[in-house]
């Protein structure tokens, strides 16, 4: 697809005002079907069903993380088009490219879509079979839970505000919540009282607020796996709660 600034700009203001006309049915507002709109919506919609046919032909994940990367591009003036206008219309765009940015791990952009697309109530494609707020917390969860996490602490718990009220399994909300957990626990291990980001109360608020989201996660999924993680922390808990003396001060 070609792609140049002029390009760009008018798929802003087309994209800008998608979703101008307001409704009282349940769901986002149609897209347009005819019009400026419609066009351009159309031709962006062949270009990514191409893309999409090439993702599809790459067996490696990693390699289908690069190629999101390289494709991502094309579509961004389109979606920052729509975030402007906010006009919610049902944009399969839109959700797509929430979920590359979540795969891609571009935090920003993620929760700027995630946002969107829970505000006004935006269905995923067919080929999904989860719900938006679903597919958000665990994919996110899922970055949170990896060897490395993909995700910091503050966007971790961001995305736990933003899907506070949605209806997701309680298996897949205890999932966010021990990855929360996880996060926190990494902030212990590695607190420094001198950084000017320490919080307050130290180590040990930071070992009680772990302690804390393990337990919520365990009532939500008792074989979400942090029973031994809960164990270790109260130990953590109860070391960190002893009167420190010069001998056993560290």
């Amino acid at each position: 697809m070609s792609f140049s600034p002029a390009l760009a700009h008018r798929q802003r203001i087309l994209a800008s005002i998608a979703g101008g006309a307001s409704t009282a049915a349940p769901g986002a507002a149609p897209m347009p079907t005819e019009g400026p709109v419609a066009t351009e919506y159309q031709q962006l919609l062949m270009a990514l069903g191409e893309d999409l046919r090439k993702l599809q032909a790459i067996q490696s994940v990693e390699r289908k993380i690069e190629a999101k990367r390289g494709m991502i591009s094309a579509y961004l003036p389109w979606v920052e088009g729509a975030l402007a206008g906010d006009g919610g219309a049902q944009d399969e765009i839109v959700v797509t490219l929430l979920i590359w940015a979540i795969d891609i791990a571009d935090w920003p952009l993620a929760l700027s879509l995630a946002r969107y697309v829970l505000a006004h109530r935006l269905a995923l494609p067919e080929r999904y079979s989860r719900k938006p707020a679903t597919l958000i917390v665990e994919e996110v969860a899922e970055a949170g839970l990896a060897k490395d996490p993909a995700i910091d602490l503050d966007t971790l718990q961001q995305f736990a505000v933003l899907t506070a009220d949605a209806d997701v399994f309680d298996q897949v909300r205890a999932k966010l919540v021990k990855a929360i957990g996880l996060a926190l626990k990494a902030g212990a291990e590695t607190f420094d009282a001198t950084a000017d980001s320490a919080p307050a109360g130290g180590k040990p608020a930071l070992v009680e607020a772990a302690l804390a989201h393990f337990r919520r996660a365990l009532a939500l999924d008792a074989k979400c796996g942090v029973k031994k993680l809960i164990e270790a922390l109260e130990r953590e808990q109860k070391k960190l709660a002893e009167p420190q003396t010069p001998e056993t001060r560290p």
